[in-house]
């Protein structure tokens, strides 16, 4: 399955039409914190401030499985266990609500149908809770995680949370082997003939993106199909990390795939219209909501791309530490 339109679809629905939407009435993510200065005439905590205004936040400060990580290539570790991972949707198409939480691009599923990932690095099934999105006010920057000192212009997150063990998010942000990520990075789309036909959950999700919602604006989508938002699951990059916004629980397996996905120019232009403040207040574009990398510290980054080259052993006792030779997608 490409992801080259699944996110050309996630990011445009965000952006078109509202014709089958209804709006809803929800502050999600209203905490007191941010990624930037805001001028509000008071102090809202950036992130160098995270750990330090708020005790139950201290993480933020003094973790030591900090999240996102600037992945050098050169120290990852190749591990043949992974295997790739397993997506469940019970063949169902499903509701979600669209957000603009002033903070992030967010869809939330509806619990109606449930969508479940398990395998690769996982040793339990995980329930997907959220889709978030990361982007930049310039094509160099956006993502969260870089490659090699590198960023793209955005990153999407699948938030998944470990429904074996605990009852909900809430818990399972907080608790051991509690929170799954998949991430994928974004890239422009500038190659003519190679994108493939549009539509889907991706087509609604940039439509709404197009109609620049300001802040807490949320509505209701219907007829999602879920799976068009995951790529292909066989290759990727995996380390234990943390939640990437307060309080920082380090309760996070990271699952970085070794595909991007795919916009146009507008659909980039249009994410950065998007404001971080309600329609009366001064336009603030969302654009660079990211966390700066934290150190890696003794951690691994493991993948299951093929390499050749043998190096030391890791920490983890895992034997190879080859010579890792980068994806040529991520880097032209």
């Amino acid at each position: 399955m490409h992801v080259v339109w699944d996110i050309a679809v996630i990011l445009q629905t965000y952006i078109i039409c509202t014709s089958s939407a209804q709006p809803i009435t929800s502050k999600l993510d209203d905490g007191w914190w941010a990624y930037k200065d805001v001028v509000q005439g008071s102090f809202v905590p950036v992130p160098s401030f995270w750990g330090l205004v708020n005790s139950a936040w201290n993480l933020c400060a003094i973790g030591k499985r900090q999240s996102p990580i600037d992945i050098e290539t050169s120290h990852m570790i190749f591990d043949p266990y992974l295997t790739p991972l397993r997506l469940n949707t019970g063949g169902h198409k499903m509701g979600g609500t669209m957000y603009n939480t002033g903070k992030h691009v967010s869809l939330r599923p509806d619990k109606a149908h449930l969508v479940n990932i398990s395998g690769g690095p996982l040793g339990y099934s995980y329930r997907l809770e959220e889709v978030r999105v990361h982007f930049g006010s310039e094509d160099s920057q956006g993502s969260e995680h870089l490659l090699n000192g590198q960023g793209f212009p955005g990153e999407v997150q699948l938030i998944h949370y470990n429904q074996d063990l605990y009852a909900n998010y809430s818990e399972a942000a907080k608790s051991p082997h509690g929170i799954a990520v998949v991430s994928i990075f974004i890239k422009h789309h500038t190659v003519a003939g190679d994108w493939p036909a549009v539509g889907g959950t991706a087509q609604k999700v940039s439509a709404w993106a197009m109609r620049q919602p300001s802040n807490y604006d949320a509505f209701l989508l219907m007829g999602l199909n879920i799976a068009d938002l995951y790529p292909d699951t066989t290759r990727y990059i995996t380390y234990e990390g943390s939640i990437t916004i307060p309080p920082c629980y380090e309760t996070s397996t990271w699952i970085l795939i070794n595909k991007p996905v795919y916009v146009t120019q507008m659909q980039m232009h249009s994410l950065r219209l998007l404001s971080q403040n309600e329609p009366y207040k001064i336009f603030l574009s969302m654009s660079d909501n990211t966390r700066p990398t934290q150190p890696l510290l003794q951690r691994c980054i493991r993948t299951n791309i093929n390499f050749s080259k043998q190096g030391r052993d890791c920490p983890n006792n895992r034997a190879l530490r080859p010579q890792y030779r980068v994806n040529q997608w991520l880097l032209k």
